[in-house]
């Protein structure tokens, strides 16, 4: 995702309430080393765009990363993967929809307006997604992607080198002396919640 933001700003306030909530469940080195599937219990994938499995700003798969991204289309078919961005889609930097439009039509993946409606379309698919924990959100920002996750009670994967190495962005150098830190804490990551989903895709 986009190295500064408003959401990123303010889920940096959550942090200091909250530290855990940026601890994910799961750490890889790159995206080519995410294991698919990922856990027999994962019925979904939301995977960030963003420097995670492409370029940010591109609107297609890092050619790095082709193979593994037809692996994770092959595990979680039939709308049971999806693609969340800060970029492609969103209405500061996308208001017409349109680099959201090429990017599905590059990927053959669907990609949600925001990710406050990721719950609201894995259950109107009704792809057998019931509860929080049933979802797994792939991403490179501990302070967005795995925030997101473990807000939303789901598991979160922590993709410590994106396309761009974090060694050359402030936020990606802040993030890892911020992992290294809860890691020697010994701090662990809220458990996933097993809450059912409602038809609106909210929790009950």
């Amino acid at each position: 995702m986009v190295a500064f933001n408003l959401s990123a700003t303010l889920n940096a306030l959550r942090f200091l309430h909250k530290p855990t909530l940026l601890q994910p469940h799961l750490t890889i080195p790159t995206f080519a080393d995410l294991p698919v599937p990922l856990s027999p219990h994962i019925r979904a994938v939301i995977l960030d765009k963003d420097n995670c499995f492409a370029v940010p700003h591109a609107l297609e798969v890092h050619p790095g990363y082709n193979e593994k991204f037809k692996q994770l289309k092959e595990a979680y078919p039939g709308g049971r993967l999806l693609i969340v961005s800060n970029s492609s889609g969103t209405t500061w930097d996308d208001p017409g929809g349109k680099e959201a439009a090429i990017l599905e039509q590059n990927t053959g993946v669907t990609k949600p307006g925001c990710h406050a409606e990721i719950f609201t379309h894995l259950v109107a698919a009704d792809i057998g997604v019931t509860r929080p924990d049933q979802v797994a959100v792939v991403g490179d920002r501990l302070f967005t992607d795995v925030l997101m996750a473990n807000l939303m009670g789901s598991y979160a994967v922590w993709v410590k080198e994106g396309v761009i190495s974090p060694e050359k962005r402030f936020y990606g150098r802040v993030e890892w002396g911020l992992a290294g830190f809860m890691e020697r804490r010994g701090w662990a990551p809220p458990t996933p919640s097993s809450r059912l989903l409602s038809v609106a895709g909210k929790k009950e």
